[in-house]
């Protein structure tokens, strides 16, 4: 057989560049002016709109390889080598199966033995300059995208809650429904400090976020999507969100790479200055820098054994609590079926078979800060608690604001749908009734949607009262009260404590029931505590040795 091997790189070359394709085709000509008949003349066009470098996506080559390998092909054709392949690896493998069975190589310059020196040499030559082209080409390419980028004019899918003019700006989002829930998003973040508590957020409150359909008939157009994990994490770590325009946040890790999925095996880069270009107060913002900074700091956090949000469990300080001995964070355990805590300090024991520093249980250490955490707490309770009664209704407000922008939204896809109805000629029916269908359609999404807020506002508690904020001003002066209310969770309790405490630092003196509990308050107070502890063994009680002397004496005295 002689085959023809036919292949252009992009969709967009078999389209706008024919000729090449033409080119290509026209090899068959040759074939038979070689001397094979028209019958023997095979051509592979299989790989049309496929690039070269490597042979995953080229089932045309496959193919190729194949049949000269079951000795079936005397002679190859392409245009020029480039065609065939632009990885040498790809290349010397074909030139050695080609020269195990006999098969000939032809291009636009003449035609090869690879069976021969010269012409292996030849041919080993173009194939090594078609991949320097590829090479070349690709980082020329590369290197005018990093320059546009350095001056922050290169704009590659933006996110949601931006749009770029014709004159090619960027600005917020023209709707104003957008815009307020790209900021509802931050603002929870900033209440509940977490992913997941956003995304539980808006789930629990109906919220879809919105996008822009980038492509098709109905490009440009706002598209709501159910909010995913992935969506919110990629929202609250893109620094665009911030002002800020950023180039090179993402590498390219081969081994991650999988087949058939060119843009797999991407990391993000979570270091700022490690980016390739970052240049702040470039796009309008939704956050500040700190703010942004601060939301990264909290989502690595999160991501730590002991830092971040609390976790619940017994524990009052669990991630909270430093060795005073050799400063390492103590772990957290459980015993007796998870209703015993220890705090305990085991690194050293783990990492090198050394002693384990210190070691106690939670409960007395817990009890103490708790009552230092109330007595701190009681003189601005009542502003704290009256402050959470108006960021609540500030909360309801902006969620009654969503609902109103919904069902605004909704109106006018009705209203619009009428219209559609109405400029039609009553004539044509075929275009009437689709219109019709269409009013209807939006009728009835409208009515949902109605219906559902009704529900919404329905499960939604009334504004406080002058008798309800008197009754928060009566509760909030009892402090003890509300923190051992059966309401209060054991997570809140370590919320709260995270809130006023950087660290608490223990130091046992040796194994008695003494020890020191060192207090570091947010805004770098500290403060020393002493604190007597339950132990096991009398042998473990300071100052055991006088005690038995004690004994003895008034025994020898004749005490029973």
């Amino acid at each position: 057989l002689a085959i023809v091997y036919v292949r252009q790189s992009t969709l967009r070359q078999v389209q706008q560049h024919g000729e090449s394709t033409r080119l290509q085709y026209a090899l068959a000509d040759r074939a038979r002016q070689l001397g094979w008949h028209a019958e023997q003349v095979v051509v592979i066009d299989d790989d049309l709109g496929r690039s070269a470098a490597s042979t995953l996506d080229r089932p045309g080559f496959q193919r190729l390889v194949a049949e000269v390998g079951l000795g079936h092909v005397g002679l190859v054709l392409g245009i020029e080598v480039s065609r065939l392949a632009r990885s040498c690896c790809d290349w010397h493998q074909l030139l050695e199966i080609c020269a195990l069975f006999d098969t000939l190589i032809a291009d636009a310059d003449g035609l090869y033995d690879p069976g021969t020196y010269n012409d292996r040499l030849l041919l080993g030559l173009k194939g090594t300059m078609s991949e320097a082209e590829l090479h070349i080409l690709k980082g020329r390419m590369l290197e005018g995208r990093r320059a546009k980028a350095a001056r922050g004019e290169l704009v590659i899918g933006l996110p949601r809650g931006y749009v770029q003019r014709p004159s090619g700006e960027v600005a917020l989002d023209p709707d104003e429904g957008v815009r307020s829930v790209i900021r509802l998003v931050f603002d929870v973040f900033e209440r509940r400090r977490s992913i997941r508590g956003v995304l539980t957020y808006l789930v629990d409150h109906d919220i879809a976020l919105p996008d822009r359909v980038r492509s098709g008939p109905n490009r440009g157009e706002i598209r709501w999507n159910r909010p995913n994990h992935a969506t919110v994490a990629d929202m609250l770590r893109h620094p665009a969100y911030a002002g800020a325009y950023v180039y090179g946040r993402r590498r390219m890790e081969r081994r991650a790479q999988l087949p058939g999925k060119p843009h797999s095996g991407r990391r993000f880069i979570r270091a700022p200055e490690s980016w390739t270009v970052l240049r702040r107060d470039c796009w309008p913002a939704y956050i500040d820098w700190e703010t942004y900074t601060r939301n990264q700091e909290q989502m690595a956090a999160n991501r730590a054994k002991h830092d971040g949000v609390p976790r619940g469990g017994h524990a009052l300080l669990g991630g909270l609590v430093h060795c005073g001995r050799c400063g390492r964070r103590m772990a957290l355990a459980y015993h007796n079926n998870g209703r015993e805590a220890r705090y305990q300090c085991c690194q050293e024991a783990v990492t090198f078979a050394g002693p384990r520093c210190q070691s106690l249980s939670a409960a007395p250490v817990d009890e103490l800060v708790a009552r230092l955490i109330l007595a701190a707490l009681t003189p601005s309770a009542v502003e704290v608690s009256l402050q959470l009664a108006e960021d609540l209704e500030l909360e309801r407000a902006g969620r009654r604001r969503h609902w109103a922008e919904r069902l605004e939204r909704a109106r006018y896809e009705t209203a619009l749908a009428r219209r559609r109805y109405e400029a039609v000629d009553p004539d044509m029916r075929l275009v009437a009734r689709t219109l019709e269908r269409e009013w209807e359609a939006a009728l009835t999404a409208e009515e949902a949607l109605a219906a559902e807020h009704a529900r919404e506002m329905a499960r939604q508690p009334s504004r406080l009262g002058a008798a309800e904020l008197a009754v928060i001003r009566q509760l909030a002066e009892d402090v003890p009260a509300l923190w051992h209310a059966p309401t209060t969770t054991q997570k809140d309790r370590q919320a709260i404590a995270r809130l006023v405490l950087e660290r608490v630092v223990i130091r046992l003196e040796g194994a008695s029931e003494h020890l020191e509990v060192e207090c570091e308050w947010a805004g770098g107070v500290r403060t020393r505590h002493a604190l007597v502890r339950t132990v096991r063994r009398f042998e473990q009680l300071r100052g055991f040795e006088q005690i038995l002397a004690t004994i003895r004496d008034l025994r020898q005295q004749g005490c029973s």
